[in-house]
C-alpha cells in the first residue's frame, strides 16, 4: 500500500466555527476538509477520498427540502465542495466520501446516507443530461435559422453588387456581416457551451457510483 498524501481546501461550508486539525497544526473547517489517498490502488487507479466533517447529518441535507431522507437533496455547500474536489482529481481515479459525523444517532445512518448521496449526484445527472440534450436541440435550430439568414444575406449583398455608390458599398458590407453575426450562437454552443454540462454529466455519474462510509467523530 502506497503511503497516504494529504491535500487541504478550504470549504465553503461555515455553519459553525472552525475547529483545529487532527494534529492541531493547521485549522479545518469543522464541516468539511479533504484528503487525497494515494493508495492503495483499485483496478488502473487510485482511491482519492473526500473527507467532510460534520457536526450531525442533518448539515448534509437541504434544510428547507421536505422530502425524506434518502430522496432529499444535499446542502448547496456540502454539494460544492464534493463537485470542486470530484473535479480536480483524475479521471482515473476512485472517489471515496468518508463523512465524520460528531453526534452519533441512534439509529445506523450509514445505509441511509449512502443511498441519499447516491440518489441525489443520479438525480443531478440526470438533470445535466436532459439540459445537454436541450442545449443541442437548441444548437440545431440555431444552425438552421442562422444559415438561411445567412443564405439571404449573401444574395441580397450579391445583387446590390451591380450598384455604385458608397450607400450600395455600405449595404454590402453590412449584410455580409449581419449574416455571419446570425452563426455566432450555434458556434458558440458547438464549440464551448457543450464540453462544460458533458463534465459535470461525467463528474456527477462518478459521484453516484462512489464509495460512502459514515463514521463516528470523536467531540473536540
Amino acid at each position: 500500500m502506497a503511503p497516504e498524501t494529504h491535500t487541504d481546501k478550504p470549504a465553503k461550508i461555515s455553519k459553525i466555527e472552525k475547529t483545529p486539525g487532527a494534529e492541531g497544526a493547521r485549522p479545518h473547517p469543522a464541516t468539511g476538509s479533504e484528503e487525497a489517498d494515494s493508495g492503495p490502488e483499485m483496478g488502473h487507479g487510485r482511491v482519492r477520498t473526500i473527507r467532510l466533517k460534520l457536526r450531525d447529518m442533518n448539515q448534509l441535507f437541504n434544510s428547507m427540502d421536505p422530502s425524506p431522507f434518502i430522496e432529499r437533496d444535499l446542502d448547496d455547500d456540502a454539494e460544492e465542495f464534493i463537485v470542486s474536489w470530484a473535479q480536480e482529481f483524475p479521471a482515473s481515479a476512485h472517489i471515496r466520501l468518508r463523512i465524520y459525523l460528531e453526534q452519533w444517532p441512534a439509529e445506523d445512518p450509514k445505509e441511509m446516507i449512502k443511498t441519499a448521496v447516491h440518489n441525489h449526484f443520479s438525480h443531478r445527472a440526470e438533470i445535466c443530461r436532459m439540459e445537454f440534450t436541450r442545449l443541442l436541440r437548441q444548437g440545431r435550430t440555431a444552425l438552421l435559422i442562422g444559415l438561411v439568414f445567412l443564405a439571404v444575406c449573401l444574395v441580397l449583398s450579391k445583387l446590390l453588387g451591380g450598384e455604385a455608390g458608397t450607400w450600395a458599398a455600405v449595404a454590402r458590407e453590412s449584410l455580409t456581416i449581419a449574416g455571419w453575426v446570425a452563426m455566432w450562437r450555434p458556434m458558440q454552443i458547438y464549440l464551448y457551451d457543450w464540453w462544460p454540462l458533458q463534465r459535470r454529466v461525467r463528474t456527477f455519474t462518478r459521484l453516484s457510483h462512489m464509495g460512502v462510509e459514515v463514521v463516528p467523530r470523536a467531540k473536540s
